[in-house]
């Protein structure tokens, strides 16, 4: 069984897994709801899919949620791959800093 694709996707498929069940739906149900084939949704609920922003819309409206609930928290460390680095506008900020320190 494939892994996760990062912690951020992980998160975001329990989320999903867990508002659907509290619903009592099927994946078939939801995916159908969602417009999506229930394979990929799937996917999004194992966190071994990377969701564009309509596809985390259309879920959440499936769902009868703000797509914030699902998303809320998924930044900083730790939520993306290990080879895969955001930079925040504090990193920066604080790159900027240290080359007019020079």
């Amino acid at each position: 069984m494939p892994t996760p694709r990062s912690r951020a996707a992980e998160l975001f498929g329990q989320r999903v897994r867990t508002a659907r069940v509290a619903l009592g739906m099927s994946q078939e149900e939801i995916a159908n709801l969602a417009d999506m084939h229930v394979t990929n949704f799937g996917r999004v609920e194992r966190g071994e899919a990377n969701s564009e922003l309509h596809t985390i819309v259309r879920i959440a409206t499936a769902l009868d949620t703000d797509p914030a609930e699902l998303m809320a928290g998924l930044y900083g460390d730790g939520m993306l791959p290990q080879h895969a680095r955001a930079y925040s506008v504090a990193d920066f900020i604080a790159a900027r800093r240290a080359e007019e320190g020079r």
